[in-house]
């Protein structure tokens, strides 16, 4: 992350993505898989497994990911997608991998108040009760337990792009976005085929 200043002076704080360029690797079509898709490639890999270096051939790509459009024939096989399909003041959607937390308790993990630090009391950071007692007899699905807190899929939505570096295909955002750095995002806009 880093900030920029608007025209009126204002500090924007800003997450620098690099958004391409992006690959169209296969075109799917109704007619022969039953929906219309594009399956689209980032970035370079270092080592493949022959059928994925099969079904890529030219372009040895990392990360493939599937967007449906309404006009797969719009596309070609070996197009690439440039961030400049993204305007400055438009919002957009980021979807990625959330910072994994590991094993947490319900005070980190659910925002649960602690217990009296004072006073004897030994129910300081402790989940509490979880059950009714005879009646239901069983603890309920869904309680707020201790678990694995992050590390899931999140999408914030409605970001602003601040601003593109078409040179460099690098996109500006305003505020975070999910996830450490050198992680794979999904950027997609509100307009079909972005």
């Amino acid at each position: 992350m880093t900030r920029l200043f608007d025209e009126a002076g204002n500090v924007v704080p800003v997450t620098v993505l690099t958004a391409g360029p992006c690959i169209v690797t296969q075109i799917k079509t109704k007619e022969h898989d039953g929906y219309d898709a594009i399956q689209v490639g980032f970035g370079a890999a270092k080592t493949m497994n022959k059928p994925a270096a099969g079904h890529q051939k030219e372009r040895k790509l990392r990360a493939l990911k599937e967007f449906r459009v309404e006009k797969p024939t719009d596309y070609q096989v070996g197009q690439e997608i440039k961030v400049d399909i993204f305007k400055p003041g438009e919002l957009v959607a980021v979807t990625g991998i959330s910072i994994g937390k590991g094993f947490q308790g319900v005070v980190k993990r659910h925002h649960h108040h602690r217990g009296p630090m004072t006073h004897g009391s030994k129910h300081h950071r402790l989940p509490g009760s979880i059950g009714a007692g005879t009646t239901p007899g069983r603890v309920f699905k869904g309680r707020k337990m201790p678990g694995r807190m992050g590390g899931e899929q999140v999408t914030v939505k409605n970001i602003k792009v601040v601003k593109i570096d078409a040179e460099k295909n690098l996109i500006m955002l305003n505020g975070a976005v999910p996830g450490k750095g050198k992680n794979l995002l999904v950027i997609s806009g509100k307009a079909a085929g972005k």
